[in-house]
Parts: structure tokens; sequence; C-alpha cells
């Protein structure tokens, strides 16, 4: 499959398919409800499974990847556990609709934070966290609506930044906002390095090269060469700010978000940087894979992740 092709699904999810289901989210959460909403989203989902050839494949590679990385024969892919991470994503996009209408309190949530980082969340500067499309960020808006006020600058490359933003205001939230970072020239690395003097945090994911190209490094995932976006660390870098993980998974009693430090501080010199950041992605791959083992059927990019020639069957 080639780059044109990929670029092009990801469009069709990112620009179409995400606005598109936020706007129908955000609506069932005035009119509808959870209740009412759960078998239509579900249906929604089923319908993208049964049509999806595309999205089924790579879930379908996905697992078959962590099985073998694992060396676990229980991970490996069947039509029924492709199927479970497709019902796992409705179940997250569900899931924001509770932490939207503000049924999602910060005592349903177990936060592990062992450095210690929300003592930080009110400190003189902000600093960056990068998360991943595993389990589900939308709560990460418990911390910053429901804990320390703080306020939360998400990094997107969608185009619908500011429409998203105008659906978060109308859903309740005051302290998230969306900014988009297609390119990274100097009026958006201003603006965000104002945010972060005024204590404001930056919150961007790992694991979703750029729509619009961008600079991205190959590095090992789950046993396999893949393309992760430079973004994270090149900002970090050019920002001078601290940069922390973030991850949240879902289990049979509730949330667990996981906060631990990363990196106090990225910098390279003009002749290693393309080495150094190599090396900061390679360890975000290797974070990621530990939390996908954890949570096998919530990382939720269905899109070919992996150039292969040998698709898998499904």
């Amino acid at each position: 499959m080639s780059d044109a092709d990929q670029k092009q699904h990801w469009a069709a999810h990112e620009e179409r398919g995400s606005f598109l289901l936020m706007k129908l989210t955000a609506w069932g959460v005035k009119v509808l409800g959870r209740r009412v909403l759960s078998p239509i989203l579900h249906g929604i989902v089923l319908y993208f499974f049964l049509f999806g050839r595309r999205a089924r494949r790579s879930a379908w590679q996905y697992q078959e990847h962590l099985a073998d990385w694992t060396q676990q024969p229980e991970l490996r892919p069947t039509h029924w556990r492709v199927f479970g991470q497709f019902m796992a994503f409705a179940d997250a996009l569900l899931d924001k609709l509770d932490v939207w209408n503000g049924k999602l309190g910060l005592e349903q949530i177990e936060i592990i934070d062992d450095a210690h980082l929300r003592d930080q969340l009110r400190g003189e500067r902000g600093q960056m966290l990068v998360g991943a499309h595993l389990g589900n960020l939308e709560v990460c808006r418990a911390l910053a609506e429901l804990g320390e006020k703080v306020t939360m600058n998400v990094l997107v490359h969608t185009k619908h930044a500011e429409r998203f933003n105008r659906l978060l205001g109308e859903a309740g939230a005051t302290n998230l906002r969306l900014i988009q970072v297609s390119e990274l020239d100097p009026a958006i690395m201003l603006q965000l390095s104002q945010r972060l003097d005024r204590g404001e945090w930056l919150a961007i994911a790992g694991d979703r090269v750029p729509l619009h190209g961008g600079r991205n490094a190959r590095v090992d995932f789950l046993g396999h060469q893949a393309a992760f976006p430079q973004g994270p660390w090149l900002l970090a870098g050019l920002l001078k700010c601290p940069i922390n993980l973030i991850f949240c998974l879902k289990g049979a009693s509730g949330y667990r978000v996981i906060l631990e430090p990363f990196a106090a501080a990225i910098e390279w010199r003009r002749s290693d940087r393309q080495q150094v950041i190599t090396q900061w992605t390679q360890r975000y791959a290797d974070r990621l894979a530990h939390y996908c083992v954890q949570a096998p059927q919530q990382w939720f990019n269905f899109y070919p992740f992996w150039k292969s020639d040998d698709e898998p069957r499904t």
C-alpha cells in the first residue's frame, strides 16, 4: 500500500469520520442519553466492521504482531477478537458521553502517579503530556475539568479544531482546548510557548503520523518497523519543557490513568538531532507496546500502521 493510500484512508477517518461522530455524540448527550444512543453507536461500529475491510485488516495485523511479539498465542487474531476490538472502540465512544456530560468523576478513576506529576499541574510553567490512541484519552478531561482546573491544550492535526472546540464548549468543557498544529510555524511555536509560560499544559498523541506529511522516525514497534511522528519530541526540545507520558486504560473496575515522567529535557546538536529524536521515539514506542499488552484490544488505530507487502488475511 502506498503512502498516498494510507494518507487518504487516514483523511477519511480523521477529517470526516471523527468530526461527524463527535457531532452525533454531542447531540446524543443532549437529546438521547447513553442508554438510547448505545445501540445506535454499536450499530455504526458493526457496520464499519462488516464493510470496513481495510480497518478490519489493520486490526488483524496489529493483533498478529502483538501475539508474536509477546509470544502469547491467546492474543492471536480471530474474527471474534477483531470484532471485539471494534466493540471496545464503540464502548470508548460511549464513555466519552459520561465525560462530556459530567457523569465521570475523579472518584471513578484510579490515577497511578508514582512520580507525583499531578502536584506539578499548578506549577509556574506548564509541561507536555504525550498519550496514544490507546484506551480513552478523553478521560484526561477529568484531570483538566474536575481536578486542578488546569488548562489543557490538545494538539491535533485535524482542520476541524475550531468546530471541535465549539462542540466541546457546548458540552461543558471550559479547560480543554484543541489547537491545530499541521505545521510548526513560528506563530504556532510562539503561541504554545506563551501558553506554557501561563502555566497551561500541552497534550499530544505520539502514535499518529500527521495527515499532510511531516517528519517521522521509523522504529521498532511490536517487532516490526513502523513510522512514528517526530513532532512531540521536536516540540519538547524547541519549547524547552519537560515531557511526560499519559495512558488511560479501561479495566473491569473502571479507568486507570497512568502518568509517568519521560524526559526532563530533550536536547540535541545539529549533527545528532535525527539520532536523538529517533532514540526518544523508540523509547516511546517501547512504552506504548508495554501498555498495549495490558489492554490488547484498546489500541484504536484502524489504519495500516506497518508497511508490509503481505497484508494479513481476514
